[in-house]
């Protein structure tokens, strides 16, 4: 597999993710709030999805094939988003149990 130029390709878009994938996982254990945890888990788990879907888009070499790809990874980091931002504003609500401190 690593025999071809395509291959080598494949091969650094995979450590990449595999990079941000760790990077993303460290900081959801070091990082000390909800927020800090949020922030590095989106960032760095889209990045890395996304360097996984480079990888397999560059590996099937099908058209049709990459353009799931790239949409199920556009779904996938605008949910997570969506997702993140709803977590982030319910917090205050769950920690002080009023919606003083809450986003409208």
């Amino acid at each position: 597999m690593l025999t071809s130029p395509a291959g080598v390709l494949v091969g650094v878009c995979l450590a990449c993710a595999m990079v941000f994938f760790v990077a993303g996982t460290v900081g959801l254990y070091r990082f000390p709030d909800l927020h800090s945890r949020l922030h590095a888990l989106t960032k760095a788990d889209n990045v890395g999805l996304g360097f996984l879907v480079l990888a397999l888009m560059i590996h099937s070499r099908s058209i049709n094939h990459s353009l799931k790809l790239a949409f199920i990874w556009l779904l996938v980091a605008s949910s997570s988003a969506v997702l993140c931002f709803l977590i982030a504003c319910a917090y205050p609500v769950a920690e002080t149990g009023s919606k003083a401190n809450a986003r409208d």
